[in-house]
């Protein structure tokens, strides 16, 4: 009898222990929501407009963040010597586009941190002149990205990702 119960009690903590885990293996069935990699020079409290900026152009296209896309934010904090390690950082997190919304140094560290992951950028000056791409008609590689708008990178999140 001791041999049943030890069976009965086994079979009753295996059965509740599957009814504990079955949440958590419909929650790992989620679609996969999007990651972007936000990486600048500056400071989330120096550069307030160019965020709201950002997250607004991203809602105008269906993306809300922390609902159907996810940002990592990397702030350099004004010290270009950091850019090469948050860069690196972001590509080992294997985002799927790396956004440098207004940041030069941004793009470029970017830009050798990877050429695989999609990077959308928008700079101050000529990005073909900054090695940021090939031409603006054909921009080869895997950067993109225009001369001062940060709509363009909105509008490459939409070609990236499709329409929430």
């Amino acid at each position: 009898m001791t041999a049943k119960m030890k069976r009965r009690d086994f079979i009753t903590l295996l059965g509740g222990g599957a009814t504990m885990a079955w949440p958590l293996a419909a929650r790992a069935q989620q679609p996969n929501v999007p990651v972007v990699g936000f990486l600048h020079l500056g400071s989330p409290q120096s550069r307030r407009q160019q965020l709201v900026a950002f997250r607004q152009g991203l809602a105008e296209t269906g993306y809300f963040e922390g609902h159907n896309v996810v940002i990592e934010y990397r702030w350099a904090e004004e010290r270009y010597d950091r850019l090469p390690a948050l860069a690196a950082d972001l590509v080992q997190r294997q985002v799927a586009v790396i956004a440098t919304p207004l940041s030069t140094p941004a793009a470029l560290a970017a830009k050798a941190a990877t050429s695989t992951i999609p990077i959308a950028f928008s700079v101050g000056n000529d990005p073909v002149r900054l090695g940021l791409v090939a031409s603006l008609n054909r921009p080869g590689g895997n950067a993109t990205g225009r001369r001062g708008s940060m709509k363009l990178l909105v509008g490459f999140a939409e070609l990236r990702f499709g329409k929430p």
